[in-house]
């Protein structure tokens, strides 16, 4: 069984380039919102056809827009974003919803900083590629699925995206 890659790798491909410019001109709110959103309406569902008992993910989605709302203080919703990356270890061999796991964790952990949304696009995208059309397919048959998923996620964000943020996140990328 050949090993399948659980997250994108490529931070020059041109979708992830776009995608990446138009994230640092957005406020850490927008960037949590968005990113929490598409988990919860995308991936999630995903996740439930795995582990419908399992609400780790979605706990920690609650918890981070608990924090937005200033409701909870960041290491009380920590403790739920925590327990959806464990929920993605435990699901490991299952690349899917081990993948879905982390993005949602990443969405979720944008509330500490908002770099972490790319979790979404490189484990997300991913994700859903092999989810729509298998993981047997060859690497660039793959890859082009996930950057049709990345193209959905900018179109996404550019929907909510605020013009001339006058708060833009400051975001140093370590990749």
């Amino acid at each position: 069984m050949k090993k399948l890659k659980k997250m994108l790798s490529n931070y020059n491909a041109p979708y992830i380039q776009s995608l990446m410019r138009l994230i640092e001109t957005q406020s850490k709110e927008t960037l949590g919102n968005w990113a929490m959103d598409y988990s919860e309406n995308i991936l999630l569902p995903v996740w439930n056809k795995y582990y419908p008992e399992d609400n780790r993910p979605l706990n920690a989605l609650v918890a981070g827009r608990r924090w937005f709302l200033k409701e909870i203080k960041l290491p009380e919703a920590k403790k739920d974003i925590l327990l959806c990356h464990e929920a993605a270890r435990e699901s490991d061999g299952n690349v899917i919803p081990q993948s879905i796991a982390r993005a949602i964790g990443q969405s979720a952990s944008t509330i500490h900083s908002p770099r972490h949304c790319i979790g979404l696009v490189f484990y997300g995208a991913l994700a859903l590629a092999y989810e729509k059309v298998g993981t047997d397919l060859p690497w660039d048959e793959i890859e082009k699925a996930a950057e049709i998923e990345c193209k959905k996620m900018e179109d996404a964000l550019r929907k909510v995206a605020v013009e001339n943020e006058e708060n833009p996140a400051k975001i140093i990328w370590h990749c």
